[in-house]
């Protein structure tokens, strides 16, 4: 069996890890890793803090690990994760203002191949669909459709 793993931390850091966790802004797993941080400097063991946090025994040990390393900048989560955007804000706002600007319609077939031609960026019509409908710029209306169809009975 190794060495225990401990971390000693100064007043000033025991102070910061502890506002770190009732603050409103933090994300909660970064509020998580400061109180393990600070459970394991009072004493505790790995094996008991996973029992605590419900996770596995490596992952605190990372955690401080990290803590050791990098110091406070060790909680927060790189970035890089996942898959990059193939495309960036402004191709998007470029498809906003020839929808805007254009008077024929586009379905995403024409709208995918316009921006691969224009941009380069080669994204698939299913994919420009989903991204321009979170941007509220694509779709039905539902409320002029309602008021141009509508429909009006003579009540008998």
């Amino acid at each position: 069996m190794g060495a225990r793993l401990r971390v000693f931390l100064n007043e000033e850091e025991d102070r910061t890890l502890f506002e770190l966790r009732t603050a409103t802004t933090v994300p909660q797993k970064v509020k998580d890793r400061a109180q393990i941080i600070r459970l394991n400097s009072q004493g505790c063991y790995v094996e008991e803090i996973a029992a605590h946090f419900k996770c596995r025994e490596q992952t605190i040990r990372e955690v401080i690990h990290r803590w050791v390393k990098m110091g406070l900048a060790g909680l927060w989560s790189t970035k890089g994760r996942g898959v990059k955007p193939k495309w960036k804000e402004s191709d998007i706002v470029h498809l906003e203002e020839c929808l805007k600007n254009e008077p024929r319609r586009y379905n995403s077939r024409q709208l995918a191949q316009k921006l691969e031609q224009e941009r380069g960026v080669k994204l698939s019509p299913d994919r420009l669909r989903r991204i321009l409908k979170k941007k509220r710029l694509f779709g039905n209306e539902p409320d002029q459709a309602i008021k141009t169809n509508k429909t009006h009975y003579n009540a008998r």
